[in-house]
């Protein structure tokens, strides 16, 4: 059936009831029933019927999505005994005996993040939690901490290929590319992504200009001029949130050890090259095609049980969980991963129900027969993905409602994938950072113990500012199809004006207490 106009309604209901109602699961369930709706004869019964029968339970039968699932679950198990077993905790007193100024302070509050590139709230809650005596002491603002730690969070978990966004991500590209037929390898496409996520990248690289050239403006420059002046580290009025409010790491019992962060992380990261050549058939197959046919989720998968295995054997070893308590870890792991099983699931079936009813095609049509230039569709991408994820304060959200249309309008325009992909990310991250209702920022002010609405008036200019050059960066990435021409000309940019707007709107700080 050609439903022409109409074949917006599910993305569109989507869009709107995730904004009103800021919660992307009924929106998402909704956006999937309209269309089911509309592909049962406008028959609102019979929409119901088939919204779970021809789409949310195909897309939980199918042997790809469950090896998604599987393997979120399994990253969130990992997070749960790393937090348990206290390798970040040590890893941050490690830091600490090395801290002499407020700039280690904060460089080091940025590198831990860049180190915990597994998960976004594992990230955000122990980053923060862990660094705030330190910067407390040197007096770096909560302001500063917080936005240190939101700014390395997300974007860090995107630029490093393992993570649970990795494999979040993984699930929605290679349900498009089995929709679509395109016989690539979801895992490489991601891969093929990372040096066109410009706004993630200028995002971690600002925060270190920020702190190694005392790059202080707007907001956070007052912010850190209180907290060197007066020691007051929140403005008076200030109500920072507790972080064990929203969510809390079982204590650690015994000595945290570095290692038991890091022995798991490397077998994690070790193993996944040799699974990908084992599945990939080699050595039948050359190097070069094995990577390229290899199974990227079970490669992934079978690497995060290997080393949840070790991390859960050394954590019994040191007495810090008996093997009865290492099974309930399991559990709590893979229930704490439960909103992102139902967000994906929603995800794929309102993919599917897009697909059926036409969406894709029609924006393909309206894209074709328009004068836009394919240079601007990823800035068009980029801004779309920045104002769901602005409305309704969730990254994962606007993935699942762009990435089923901007793989078949890059196809159908002969623009890059792995470009209009990273513009779905980049905007994502980019509105996330911007929005007073995202989860991450949320979890970055109980972190750091700062005034939520004063974390995001402080990064806002930040974020924004890396933002319109981001938005450079994929209009000269369009036109060149070069990333790097488009990164270098990224980075001196952001330097420039994070410069002039240091000299014009920031505040003098005495270089002694730096």
């Amino acid at each position: 059936m050609d439903f022409g106009l109409l074949a917006l309604l599910p993305p569109v209901v989507a869009i709107i009831l995730a904004i009103l109602t800021r919660n992307v699961v009924p929106a998402l369930f909704v956006g999937v029933w309209i269309g089911a709706t509309m592909l049962s004869g406008w028959n609102p019964f019979l929409g119901l019927y088939a919204t779970f029968n021809d789409f949310i339970i195909p897309s939980l039968g199918d042997e790809w999505n469950a090896t998604v699932l599987l393997y979120c679950g399994l990253f969130g198990v990992l997070i749960v005994v790393f937090q348990t077993t206290g390798g970040a905790q040590a890893l941050a007193n490690a830091f600490a005996n090395r801290i002499r100024s407020r700039k280690g302070a904060q460089a080091s509050t940025g590198f831990l993040g860049l180190t915990l590139f597994i998960d976004d709230y594992f990230n955000a809650l122990t980053v923060g939690s862990v660094m705030r005596s330190i910067t407390d002491k040197l007096r770096v603002s909560r302001e500063k901490l917080a936005y240190i730690v939101d700014s390395t969070s997300a974007p860090t978990c995107l630029l490093v290929p393992v993570s649970t966004w990795v494999v979040y991500v993984m699930g929605l590209i290679g349900t498009e590319f089995v929709r679509m037929d395109i016989d690539q390898s979801e895992y490489l496409m991601y891969l093929a992504t990372i040096p066109f996520n410009y706004y993630a990248i200028l995002a971690i690289f600002t925060v270190f200009i920020v702190i190694f050239l005392r790059f202080d403006y707007g907001p956070m420059a007052k912010a850190e001029l209180r907290a060197v002046t007066t020691g007051k580290l929140i403005r008076d009025g200030g109500q920072p949130p507790a972080a064990d409010e929203i969510t809390q790491a079982e204590p650690v019992t015994g000595t945290p050890k570095i290692r038991n962060l890091l022995v798991p992380m490397l077998v994690l990261l070790a193993l996944i090259p040799p699974l990908f050549l084992w599945t990939g058939n080699y050595p039948e197959n050359s190097f070069v095609v094995a990577i390229g046919e290899a199974d990227g989720g079970i490669s992934i998968l079978l690497a995060a049980v290997a080393a949840i295995f070790v991390a859960l054997i050394m954590g019994v070893s040191q007495k810090m969980f008996s093997f009865m308590e290492a099974v309930g870890l399991i559990m709590k792991g893979i229930k704490g991963m439960m909103l992102v099983f139902v967000i994906l699931i929603l995800a794929w079936s309102i993919g599917s129900v897009s697909s059926e009813v036409g969406t894709d095609q029609f924006l393909v049509n309206v894209a074709e027969q328009s004068l836009i230039s394919p240079a601007l569709i990823p800035i068009l991408i980029f801004i779309a993905g920045g104002i769901i994820a602005f409305t309704t304060g969730t990254s994962y959200g606007t993935f699942a409602i762009m990435i089923p249309i901007a793989i078949p309008l890059a196809v159908s325009m002969d623009i890059s994938l792995p470009l209009a992909i990273a513009a779905v990310l980049s905007g994502g991250i980019f509105g996330d950072h911007c929005s007073p209702i995202s989860d991450t920022s949320v979890l970055s002010s109980a972190g750091a113990a700062s005034d939520h609405i004063d974390h995001v008036n402080t990064q806002l200019p930040y974020a924004i500012t890396a933002g319109i050059v981001g938005m450079i960066c994929f209009f000269i990435a369009g036109i060149t199809n070069s990333w790097w021409i488009a990164l270098l000309t990224g980075l001196v940019l952001m330097t420039v004006v994070a410069f002039l707007l240091t000299k014009l709107w920031g505040q003098k700080i005495p270089v002694e207490n730096q």
